[in-house]
């Protein structure tokens, strides 16, 4: 075009240049796949295991919760249950708070 500026020619782009891009991203993507098998469904397997032991909780239960109270439930209601943790002594708690259901008889044995 011009006498003093020589014309710029574009290069055709190589053709495994496309590949190239996904490429990069194949790591990215395996590491994804290690964290749903080692952190992800593990946590979402003892969610579920946790909400099927809450649902489970029926009067006469012996539990022990998140805070380590031992008793036996003697009323359930919608979220919440009445914990009895000495005779006499009732308290309320959520259901969200029961760590784990006790075999029969730990409670009675405890308080002895």
């Amino acid at each position: 075009m011009s006498l003093f500026i020589s014309d710029a020619m574009a290069e055709t782009a190589p053709a495994a240049g496309a590949t190239a891009g996904i490429a990069q991203f194949i790591p990215l993507i395996i590491i994804f796949v290690i964290f749903y098998f080692l952190l992800i469904r593990p946590q979402m397997k003892r969610a579920k295991e946790h909400k099927n032991l809450v649902a489970g909780i029926t009067k006469g239960d012996e539990v022990v919760t998140n805070g380590g109270i031992l008793g036996k439930v003697v009323a359930v209601e919608d979220g919440f249950f009445s914990l009895e943790i000495d005779s006499g002594t009732v308290v309320k708690m959520q259901s969200s708070s029961v760590s784990q259901v006790m075999p029969k008889g730990t409670y009675k044995a405890a308080s002895n």
